[in-house]
């Protein structure tokens, strides 16, 4: 850190270096005519105790009897011969009792320091609210590290329309709803590239209809059985680790940790981050109709506005006045972007009192996975962070289509677009298309020895196209197997698996470079991508039949227009300073 980040500095002051508290072993030592430096210095002193000198015995430099170190010697002395040993006898007495007293006084600083400091950093942790991970129904596997042992990072953030608290129902209105499930409003999954050079940002609309899994409610204990619904119905049925399983299940991503706010939060963390700059391109007033009861509230004129606390929390509710839930999560993107250039332009990232007045806030506002539960561990992410260009921030809303059971309500993923957005993420690919300068990988293209003739390879095919609520394609395992058989692979066998949701080809990481060029031949066989070959805990090399590969001898070549991601996608750039909302004109004023 540079600069120690411990609050209780700023309750104690810091501990001064000896020093500034007097200290100067100079001063004890003896010139050329046999008087104590001491001596002098005492007297140009004078005898006044300042906060860097705090009256500590000896070091006052309060007038000495004749001889001592604190005078030069008085009247009646006979001359520097009488005072010689028995002057330097005293003035090492004296030295030692200012050593003793100085070490002492710098002990208790320390340690007084230390100890409010300690006492501080557990007063930080004890605020944090903890929750399990997973509900139960985590299934996806860690992305495997790249060539530094780095891995990517994913954190869903998660706002909670909670109101089962005082603060949340003033806030929040709808007193009525107080004591029922809470809903997760708010979604989106922060992606950071495992070499933290960019950084991604999907959210996905609350009404949007999907696959919730079987999650265990950590406050009841009831396991709630899979169900197909709204995906803001996730929180209640099992907290936030049933949100994080309804997540994987549908991307196949692993999530490492989840965050979690609810209304007050919001308005604290708002007012401890200095609030965030916004647009409307008209006036708005965000009020309840005959049509739409409820609203935000939000009443601002058009142009661009900081907003903070209250006003905050309002801008990320308003939804009918910006004509839609995808609307709203455009604008909660603006918002975050925002937050971010201002931290980094407040340079608040290495200030240590505005990181320890933020830590304050924000420990008390959120609550995380347990994994993530330490002052250190938020304090280590947030490092991680800090130094991502803003122009390699982008933040977008999941690609989906209108629903059929309610299509003027809800709307489910559009599967061919949004699985390409999966694939994205768990790739590590960036959403700006930038590649960091990495070489494009392919089996002509990868170092190491050749791959090993395909009959000599043993090659296990597993089915795992059982996901996102659907049975498993019924002998996709065998099918895969003939396929291979007729390329040469002749040892290809089936075995079991569990679901996954994109197809990959692991081989066991003890093989290194040869693991690595025969997995790639068997996925070039069947015409895979060359980034679904993974390391992997695997015994032997295998080959997983994921959800994206129901039917078919061959992975199926995909669209680049028909899946494109970011097409008509609303992406906000984190650099980019000119996004303004669009008012819905009846809510125009």
């Amino acid at each position: 850190m540079g600069k120690n980040s411990v609050r209780g500095e700023g309750t104690h002051g810091r501990v001064e270096h000896a020093g500034e508290l007097g200290w100067d072993e100079s001063l004890y030592e003896n010139d050329a005519s046999g008087t104590s430096n001491a001596s002098n210095a005492s007297n140009a002193s004078g005898s006044t105790a300042t906060d860097e000198n705090p009256g500590v015995p000896g070091l006052s430099g309060a007038p000495g009897k004749s001889g001592g170190a604190g005078g030069t010697g008085g009247p009646g002395e006979s001359g520097r011969g009488r005072r010689g040993r028995g002057g330097r006898r005293r003035r090492g007495t004296r030295t030692y009792r200012i050593l003793k007293w100085t070490a002492i006084t710098l002990a208790v600083l320390m340690v007084g320091t230390a100890g409010a400091g300690y006492l501080y950093y557990q007063h930080l942790n004890n605020n944090i609210r903890k929750g399990d991970r997973s509900a139960g129904g985590s299934d996806a596997k860690k992305a495997a590290p790249n060539a530094a042992g780095q891995t990517p990072l994913n954190i869903l953030l998660i706002g909670s329309d909670s109101r089962n608290t005082d603060a949340n129902v003033a806030l929040g209105g709808a007193r009525e709803n107080r004591g029922s499930a809470p809903h997760a409003d708010v979604q989106m999954l922060l992606h950071v590239s495992a070499d933290r050079k960019n950084a991604s940002v999907v959210s996905i609309p609350r009404d949007t209809r999907v696959n919730i899994p079987e999650c265990k409610d950590p406050d009841t204990n009831k396991v709630n059985a899979p169900t197909n619904n709204l995906i803001n119905e996730a929180l209640g049925r099992g907290g936030a680790g049933c949100v994080l399983d309804t997540w994987e299940k549908l991307t196949g991503i692993y999530i490492d940790h989840w965050m979690m706010v609810d209304f007050a939060g919001v308005v604290a963390i708002s007012d401890a981050v200095g609030g965030a700059d916004v647009c409307v391109k008209q006036n708005i007033d965000d009020h309840p109709t005959t049509l739409q009861p409820g609203g935000s509230h939000l009443h601002m004129t058009a142009g661009k506005h900081t907003v903070k606390g209250e006003q905050a929390l309002q801008w990320l509710r308003t939804r009918h006045a910006f004509g839609s839930d995808i609307a709203r999560s455009e604008a909660q993107h603006m918002y975050m972007n925002s937050v971010i250039r201002n931290l980094k332009d407040q340079n608040a990232f290495t200030d240590t009192g505005r990181l320890m007045d933020i830590a304050e806030t924000a420990t008390k506002s959120l609550q995380v996975s347990s994994e993530l539960g330490t002052v250190k561990k938020l304090f280590d992410l947030g490092m991680e962070l800090k130094d991502i260009p803003m122009d390699r921030i982008n933040m977008l809303t999941m690609p989906r289509l209108p629903d059929p059971k309610d299509p003027d309500a809800h709307v489910v993923p559009d599967t061919a677009r949004a699985d390409a957005l999966w694939a994205m993420l768990r790739d590590d690919k960036p959403l700006d298309g930038k590649d960091d300068g990495k070489p494009a990988a392919s089996p002509s293209s990868s170092p190491g020895p050749a791959a090993g003739a395909p009959a000599s390879l043993a090659v296990t095919v597993v089915n795992g196209t059982g996901t996102g609520g659907r049975i498993a394609a019924k002998g996709r395992a065998t099918e895969v197997v003939t396929a291979l058989k007729a390329k040469g692979f002749a040892q290809a066998v089936t075995g079991s698996s569990d679901p996954a949701a994109a197809s990959e080809v692991d081989y066991p990481k003890g093989a290194g470079a040869q693991g690595k060029a025969d997995a790639e031949s068997v996925a070039t066989a069947l015409g895979l991508p060359i980034s679904a070959v993974k390391a992997s805990d695997v015994k032997a090399l295998t080959l997983v039949v994921g959800g994206d590969w129901r039917t078919g001898a061959s992975y199926p070549k995909k669209d680049p227009k028909a899946s494109d991601p970011l097409k008509d996608t609303e992406t906000v750039n984190g650099a980019d300073k000119g996004v303004c909302m669009e008012v819905y004109a009846p809510y125009r004023f």
